[in-house]
C-alpha cells in the first residue's frame, strides 16, 4: 500500500481492503499506525462517505470515551452505513470510561444483566458508581437491572443520571420511555422516545412506539 498517497485517500484504500477481505486485525493495525483518535473523529465529518464509514468503524476499535460526542453526532449522518457503524462503535466507547479495572468491572455487570442476575448487577453497579460517580454506563446498567425487577421509579432516576452524564445515550432515553410506559405515563414516555429518536433516528422499534403513543394520546 503506497505511503505517498494523501492520508485521507490512504484511509479509503485501507477501508476498501477491509471490505474485500474482512481482515479486522489488519485494518486496525494499518489505521492505528497512521491515524490518531482525534484525526478519526474529524474524518467523521469528511465530505466522502467512504471515509466517514472508515472513521466510524475504526473508532469502534481504537476510540475511547473521548470519541463519544463525535460518534454521537455521526448517528445523524445522511449515510445509513455511517449511522449503523457509528451506533456499533459508540456502544463500545460507552464501556471505555474510567480505569481499566473499572472497565472490567462494568463488563462483569453487563454479563450479570445478561444472565438475569439483576440484584447482583445492582449491587456491583452501586459499588462501581461509588468509586467512579461519573461513569454513565454504570448507571445505565443499573437502570436495566432495576427495570427488569420492576423497580421503574429507580430505573427512571438512573436513566436520567445516565443522560445527564452522557447526553448522547439514546439507549437510556429509550429505557426511560419504557419505564414511563410501565408507570402508565404515556406523555412522559412519548417525550422520552422522541428524545431517543432525535439522538438515533434508526431506532425503528422506538419509532413504532412513538406512532402508537401519538394515536393513543390523540384518541384520549
Amino acid at each position: 500500500m503506497s505511503r505517498n498517497l494523501p492520508r485521507t485517500a490512504l484511509l479509503g484504500l485501507v477501508y476498501e481492503e477491509y471490505l474485500k477481505h474482512q481482515q479486522t486485525a489488519r485494518f486496525v493495525n494499518e489505521v492505528s499506525r497512521r491515524y490518531t483518535q482525534g484525526t478519526l473523529q474529524r474524518l467523521l465529518t469528511h465530505p466522502m462517505r467512504e471515509l466517514r464509514r472508515a472513521a466510524a468503524l475504526a473508532l469502534g476499535y481504537l476510540g475511547d470515551y473521548d470519541s463519544n460526542a463525535a460518534l454521537g453526532k455521526a448517528l445523524s449522518d445522511p449515510d445509513r452505513n455511517v449511522r449503523l457503524l457509528a451506533e456499533t462503535s459508540i456502544r463500545k466507547v460507552w464501556m471505555r470510561f474510567g480505569s481499566e479495572s473499572q472497565q472490567r468491572e462494568l463488563t462483569d455487570i453487563v454479563r450479570l444483566n445478561a444472565a438475569h442476575r439483576y440484584r447482583e448487577a445492582i449491587q456491583r453497579a452501586g459499588r462501581l458508581i461509588d468509586k467512579e460517580p461519573l461513569f454513565a454506563e454504570a448507571y445505565n446498567q443499573r437502570a436495566i437491572a432495576q427495570f427488569s425487577l420492576g423497580d421503574f421509579a429507580e430505573s427512571i432516576r438512573d436513566c436520567r443520571m445516565t443522560l445527564e452524564l452522557n447526553p448522547y445515550h439514546f439507549a437510556a432515553a429509550a429505557g426511560l420511555g419504557q419505564a414511563y410506559l410501565e408507570l402508565q405515563d404515556p406523555v412522559a414516555a412519548l417525550e422520552s422516545f422522541h428524545r431517543a429518536l432525535k439522538l438515533n433516528p434508526d431506532l425503528e422499534a422506538v419509532r413504532v412506539q412513538v406512532a402508537r403513543l401519538q394515536r393513543l394520546i390523540e384518541d384520549a
